[in-house]
Parts: structure tokens; sequence; C-alpha cells
């Protein structure tokens, strides 16, 4: 709740400027940087560029390959030869 957000002040500053340090990007009145522009400088602030957002590259879908199902023997359920009996 600073003096800055109230309604009367933001229309007294309708130009403001974006300014840039370490990443953070504050915004002030245009008059405000003027006035302590040196003041600004010496902190480190710069004027905040505009950046393009890189645009997305479309992504190829691959065709899905489906792996094959295998076939697990296991030996419980191995079938038993049928037992014949020698003849004599």
């Amino acid at each position: 709740m600073g003096w800055e957000t109230t309604p009367i002040t933001k229309g007294l500053f309708m130009d403001t400027i974006k300014l840039e340090r370490n990443g953070k990007v504050i915004e002030r009145s245009k008059a405000d940087y003027e006035m302590n522009k040196s003041a600004y400088d010496l902190r480190g602030f710069k004027e905040a560029v505009a950046k393009p957002k890189p645009k997305p590259e479309p992504k190829v879908e691959k065709p899905k390959v489906e792996p094959k199902a295998e076939v697990k023997k296991d030996s419980e359920w191995e079938k038993e030869e049928p037992k014949t009996k020698k003849v004599e």
C-alpha cells in the first residue's frame, strides 16, 4: 500500500520506464528516472530491453513402435510328455 499504488498518483505518472538489474525488472515513473538518473546508473540499473520470446518449434511425432509380445515359458506350465511304458 505504497504511494505508487493509489489511483490518484497513477494518473499523475502516466509515463513509466522499466529498469533492470541482475535479471530483476522494476517500473518507475519517467519523471523520477530522469531526475535521479545518476543514482539509478550508480546502483547498476539500466533500461530494460524487451526480449522477444523464442518461438516453440513444432514437435515432430515419431511413429510409435510397439514392442512385440514375448511369450515366456514357465517351467511349471510346460506340457509334460506322456510317459510310455516299455513293453518287454
